[in-house]
């Protein structure tokens, strides 16, 4: 079953471009990673489901309910944490999460403890005594708190140091295993690679590739690594090459160059080429998760 299922949805604000005819499936239980920069749409498609903002045209379902007729009944099963938090200020941490858990008529006051220790969040301050960081730990908690069958965060470790982005994806991956379904947008590659199972590259509003994310690297473009003379190294540059190289990246030293790029072409024209030139290392490889989404973004 998809819990998510979105059908050439658009958004359109007059002359500019929100997001156009998006088509995505996202299933039950999957921990699904939605990647783009800043501006691309992720949080138009986001607030679109959510019924933040309504559709120009095309249609969505979550959990097999229409995002504009059936707002209500999507939302009290889904968690959502926007990228910017906001709080009524004069509130008290402990006010503001109880206030969250009461809108949705639920008792979570012994998880949401949990998850307040967990985060390291202190509750007797206001919400406007707090750091951009701890603020975010109180979204994270008021979309947790009630265990929901569907976690829809907007780029959730923004404000947050390393070491609590770390217990927030543990906590993520509890709530996953438990049977949540969680759906988060990230302009940060590492942590779609590390914790999504499958991913989805959105570009001007439009998704450009989908897949299991041990599939997105695998475009049959190699990373490669030369050193050797300077005057070597160039001559993979020529026109025949050129055309198939993209993300050259030159270090020299005093005794020789290194050159990486990005290969999308024959690998025996590119073997032909080296094998005329005096190198003294050659490596092969894989690229990143973050070098592919740069070659499509550039």
């Amino acid at each position: 079953m998809n819990i998510i299922d979105i059908k050439n949805l658009t958004k359109s604000y007059g002359k500019a471009r929100g997001i156009c005819n998006l088509n995505l499936q996202i299933a039950e239980g999957d921990f699904y990673g939605f990647i783009g920069p800043n501006g691309a749409g992720k949080s138009t498609t986001i607030r679109t489901l959510l019924g933040l903002i309504a559709p120009t045209s095309g249609s969505a379902t979550i959990m097999g309910h229409d995002i504009v007729k059936d707002n209500k009944l999507i939302l009290n099963e889904t968690g959502y944490l926007p990228s910017e938090i906001n709080f009524y200020g004069h509130m008290k941490v402990k006010d503001a999460i109880k206030f969250s858990a009461d809108l949705r008529r639920k008792k979570c006051s012994e998880k949401a403890l949990i998850l307040c220790e967990r985060l390291g969040l202190d509750t007797s301050k206001k919400v406007d005594e707090l750091s951009l960081g701890n603020r975010k730990k109180v979204g994270i908690v008021c979309a947790i708190q009630h265990s929901p069958k569907l976690l829809i965060l907007d780029e959730p470790t923004s404000g947050l140091d390393p070491l609590m982005q770390h217990e927030f994806f543990n906590i993520l991956k509890e709530e996953n295993d438990n049977g949540t379904t969680v759906f988060f947008s990230s302009h940060v590659l590492s942590e779609v690679q590390n914790y999504c199972k499958k991913a989805a590259f959105i570009k001007d509003g439009e998704i450009i590739m989908s897949d299991e994310v041990e599939n997105l690297s695998e475009t049959g473009t190699k990373k490669i690594t030369l050193k050797g003379h300077k005057s070597s190294i160039e001559k993979v540059l020529n026109e025949e090459l050129k055309a198939y190289i993209s993300q050259m990246n030159f270090v020299n030293s005093s005794t020789e160059t290194s050159l990486t790029f990005l290969y999308n072409g024959e690998i025996s024209l590119l073997l032909n080429k080296l094998s005329t030139l005096k190198l003294s290392d050659l490596t092969i490889t894989e690229p990143s998760l973050e070098e592919i989404f740069m070659e499509y973004y550039e």
